[in-house]
């Protein structure tokens, strides 16, 4: 949620701004904040001069009956009843008012900035940096799920049965791998500085509506029925939310924690071949980073925390590289995002595995959190970067790691993790 000063001193930036984000059909929110904004602000207005009023003949009442002029202070009473009726029929238009603003509000996405690439979606997002030499080897490298089934360690005809399409039974010393990049994932980050943390994995809906657009809650998110909860499909949801309506000391800025955390998604729609298998599916886990900060410091931290991601894959010898997401391919809540993408030597190609963004104070507004500042509070800045997620880094992992013979290899970083195991076979 953007400023509302924002929307009444400069309308035409917040317009040209979603213009940027080729969402024209939200252009006309603008004018309706604008109408909504002013009748809201007049509403009040009027609440506050029926308020006035009806203090000044109360206190008339007082002095009149004091005074013993009772017909006279029952005459005025009257006209207090009536401010005080018409006192209720303003506060819930005022309340309506309020509501129908907030919600469009809601609706009109975080300003980009200064940088984002403009383009349509994420076949315009620019390619930033490459980290490490992709290879190719001189024999085949099956898909990711032959490799793994052939290693005793997938099951997805069972996982069929149990749960349907998109979930999987990880066995044995693939599964044993899983928990090994978790763990040595948390362990990377606790070293510079993160402070490791498990989350609740069901959020309230005012939450969700704090972290995360309409759309993104539509194509997202399992309601449990019955319930004022959801399942979260990011760690980053719960970590924000532990924040929630806080007023934040400076001297204990900023929070960096990193978050292990089941994942659960819809995954609305048709995907290709190379979608299958466990690249994209209902549920998975994942190690996250989130940041709250300063406002000035959010984007040497945006830095920070994309780098470590690549650190993280390099001490794996996975090649990554690095995309500027583009206007378009931004969530309604960012201001500027990248993605992290591990080289596929079956595929020839890069393909994501992470991504690391900042909100700045999209989502501190609507969840009302607030730093203690000298002159008044004001909001901090939220950032989150997916430090990794198996089942996908796997594919990443066992590719770059597969031998001729049908083994994979395991770095020496992981070794400790996997107890002293050198290759699965």
């Amino acid at each position: 949620m953007i400023d509302i000063k924002l929307i009444r001193e400069n309308p035409n930036l917040v317009k040209e701004n979603i213009k940027k984000k080729f969402q024209d059909s939200k252009l006309g929110l603008v004018d309706e904040v604008l109408d909504l904004d002013k009748k809201s602000r007049e509403v009040k207005l009027h609440g506050d001069e029926l308020r006035a009023s009806r203090n000044s003949l109360s206190k008339e009442i007082g002095l009149l009956m004091r005074n013993g002029n009772k017909s006279e202070a029952e005459t005025i009473k009257q006209k207090v009843n009536s401010i005080n009726n018409e006192l209720v029929e303003n506060e819930k238009l005022e309340e309506k008012l309020s509501s129908d603003l907030y919600n469009i509000m809601l609706k009109i996405p975080n300003i980009i900035d200064s940088s984002v690439p403009i383009g349509k979606s994420d076949l315009e997002n620019v390619e930033l940096q490459k980290f490490g030499e992709p290879k190719v080897p001189d024999f085949e490298i099956p898909y990711h799920t032959e490799i793994m089934e052939r290693l005793s360690g997938l099951d997805l005809d069972s996982a069929r049965r149990v749960a349907g399409n998109g979930f999987y039974y990880l066995m044995g010393n693939i599964a044993r791998l899983h928990s090994a990049v978790i763990s040595y994932a948390r362990d990377f980050m606790i070293n510079k500085g993160f402070t490791y943390c498990i989350p609740p994995f069901m959020i309230r809906s005012d939450v969700v509506d704090g972290v995360m657009s309409f759309d993104e809650m539509d194509s997202m998110m399992y309601k449990i029925e019955g319930e004022d909860l959801y399942l979260i499909g990011t760690s980053e949801h719960s970590m924000i939310g532990k924040f929630k309506g806080q007023i934040l000391n400076k001297s204990e800025l900023p929070y960096t924690l990193t978050s292990y955390s089941p994942c659960f998604r819809k995954e609305k729609g048709a995907h290709g071949i190379e979608e299958r298998g466990v690249y994209r599916i209902h549920q998975f886990e994942k190690q996250e980073m989130i940041v709250v900060c300063e406002p000035e410091e959010s984007y040497e931290w945006y830095e920070k925390m994309w780098k470590y991601t690549v650190e993280l894959f390099r001490s794996l010898d996975i090649p990554v590289r690095t995309l500027e997401c583009c206007s378009g391919d931004l969530a309604d809540l960012k201001a500027k995002s990248c993605d992290v993408e591990a080289w596929s030597p079956r595929q020839q190609k890069y393909f994501e595995v992470g991504s690391c963004s900042n909100l700045t104070d999209a989502q501190s507004r609507r969840l009302g959190i607030r730093i203690k500042g000298e002159n008044g509070n004001y909001f901090a800045h939220t950032l989150n970067n997916t430090v990794i997620a198996p089942p996908r880094m796997l594919i990443a992992f066992i590719e770059n790691n597969y031998n001729k013979d049908g083994s994979i290899s395991i770095p020496e970083v992981l070794r400790s993790y996997m107890g002293g195991l050198e290759k699965i076979s």
